[in-house]
């Protein structure tokens, strides 16, 4: 955890042994931890020269740990203005680059990214520069970053990046998708359902767009992607994906905005999540792990429940009695 601070694993693990002891020696704190003795005087000599430890003044071999809120507090301060320092240096990068840009023409404003690892690399780096929203639209096949190898994704919500999702309804053919989708929206992610969308792209705050430049039956290895910034083009795109959002269906909700209370189980709600999406029986079957009949026939008991008889009035009956 430490590691922000520009301290190695070692070097954290000692001053903690230390922190919570007196006083100790090379010697009992290499046995305690289990390492190396020499390499644990070098971790020693290295947190002496950084202030974190100091020679105990009554037996010179022992070694005591400064107090965390001077030694730790100072090593935050120095990296509190390194950040400052960067940030004064982006402003100054970002006004050299608007500056360049009243000279550009037209074509200027797309960049064109080659390759899967660099169309990867600015996928991860729209979502980490987002400050205020990401927005996505998601075929079912995989291009470049599978859904649960997009870590970025969980940092920016952690930080608390508006994220609203489209995903296009045969994704949810893969086995365990509707989990993960679930998984995602308990940590604030608004998801909606469309049966079909015209392209994947990933929006960041309205101001830098990413959407492939080949088919979706392109090549893995001639994959590449456009990078839009700020234009008429860019404009459409977010126009895009806004009309699309609003003919999408909601799936799982925010954990804010989900009903306190339900007179339904947990299985019967996720059921009537992945309906409402436009699934078919047979990919809500395959998504809960259960056949074809059971989700027919508890469909049955939920139409009966609500004392209607068909779907239809079974849609409208779920959304009055806000069961999901």
């Amino acid at each position: 955890m430490l590691d922000v601070l520009g301290l190695t694993e070692l070097q954290e693990r000692v001053y903690r042994q230390l922190v919570a002891m007196p006083s100790g020696t090379a010697t009992q704190l290499a046995e305690g931890l289990r390492v190396d003795l020499g390499e644990l005087r070098l971790t020693l000599d290295s947190l002496e020269s950084q202030g974190l430890v100091a020679r105990s003044v009554a037996t010179r071999d022992h070694f005591i740990a400064s107090p965390p809120e001077l030694a730790l507090g100072s090593l935050i301060a120095e990296r509190q203005q390194d950040i400052r320092k960067a940030e004064l240096e982006l402003c100054t990068l970002t006004e050299l680059f608007r500056e360049a840009a009243t000279g550009r023409v037209n074509l200027d404003v797309i960049d064109v990214v080659h390759g899967p690892q660099a169309v990867a690399q600015h996928f991860a780096q729209l979502q980490r520069g987002a400050k205020r929203s990401v927005w996505a639209m998601v075929k079912p096949d995989v291009l470049v970053v599978d859904a649960e190898a997009n870590i970025d994704e969980a940092a920016a919500l952690a930080r608390g990046t508006n994220y609203r999702v489209i995903i296009e309804s045969k994704a949810f053919n893969r086995p365990g998708y509707a989990q993960r989708v679930a998984a995602t929206a308990a940590s604030g992610e608004e998801v909606r359902v469309a049966d079909s969308l015209p392209v994947r792209m990933v929006i960041a705050d309205g101001e830098l767009a990413l959407l492939p430049l080949q088919s979706e039956s392109a090549a893995h290895d001639e994959v590449g992607a456009l990078l839009l910034r700020p234009s008429g083009l860019l404009d459409a795109m977010c126009a895009l994906f806004e009309a699309t959002w609003q003919r999408a269906q909601p799936t799982y909700l925010p954990a804010d905005q989900r009903p306190q209370r339900s007179e339904l189980d947990e299985v019967d709600q996720h059921l009537l999540v992945l309906l409402r999406a436009g699934l078919t029986d047979k990919a809500i079957a395959g998504q809960l792990g259960m056949s074809l009949r059971t989700v027919q026939r508890r469909l049955q008991l939920l139409m009966g429940k609500a004392g209607v008889t068909t779907r239809f009035q079974l849609g409208v009956e779920v959304a009055g009695r806000g069961w999901v």
